[in-house]
């Protein structure tokens, strides 16, 4: 084991100096990566709230499909996915602008299925006591919802809703089979390139990192902020 250990050329694991000359390179990716995620959260939530919405309807025609939506979507990898909807539905006559249209389209769809449980469980967790409060005052299902139960929601839905950001970030990654110019396909092609695939990766793996770091600092403001009335009781 201790020869073995020995043998480790540890001054091919990483090379710092190719990770610095090859930084300018990968933030030109990181930057395709940051809008993919943004834009595909931000479609992923608003669709992920009319889902789940849709889930707890007692309407069956809005139940049912809501569930069969969300049961596919988190039955199958969003690789999967992506290929259908890049390669496969050209051959239907549909097809992207661009690779990086696919990838937002596809990875909202698939991300819209997490948030609408986390919206349904949000909405599950706040009392019963606020419905029935709203429903004394002669409020509305939807005025209910928001004034009284989205808000407190929120709170609850806070921690959940920025991990799956975070996977949304990493998810970025997948585009990159489609010819997505994001972190990992500038990384793979500097890798190509140099022969040193360990340093460009790890160097990747560590921009990815730090970028949920800066997500997780985001999400430890948003829940003092609203946990900040919690304190007072």
């Amino acid at each position: 084991m201790i020869d073995w250990f020995n043998q480790i050329q540890w001054e091919h694991l990483y090379d710092p100096e190719l990770a610095w000359n090859s930084l300018p390179f990968l933030l030109e990716g990181l930057k395709i990566t940051i809008i993919i995620a943004l834009f595909s959260m931000f479609f992923a939530l608003i669709l992920g709230i009319l889902i789940g919405i849709a889930r707890m309807s007692k309407f069956w025609f809005l139940r049912v499909p809501a569930r069969i939506y969300i049961s596919f979507m988190r039955g199958t990898p969003l690789l999967v996915f992506i290929f259908i909807l890049y390669y496969g539905l050209p051959v239907l006559g549909i097809q992207f602008n661009s690779a990086i249209v696919a990838g937002i389209v596809g990875i909202s769809l698939n991300f819209a299925a997490y948030n609408a449980e986390v919206v349904r469980s949000a909405i599950m967790s706040v009392p019963r006591g606020q419905w029935e409060a709203a429903a004394s005052l002669q409020m509305g299902y939807v005025q209910t919802l928001r004034k009284i139960i989205i808000p407190q929601a929120t709170r609850i839905a806070l921690p959940p809703t920025f991990n799956i950001f975070m996977d949304v970030v990493k998810g970025t990654s997948l585009a990159s089979v489609i010819t997505v110019h994001e972190l990992l396909y500038t990384s793979r092609l500097v890798a190509g390139r140099t022969f040193d695939s360990m340093t460009m990766y790890i160097t990747a793996a560590l921009i990815y990192w730090v970028v949920c770091i800066v997500i997780g600092h985001f999400q430890e403001r948003l829940e003092k902020r609203y946990n900040r009335y919690l304190s007072k009781r």
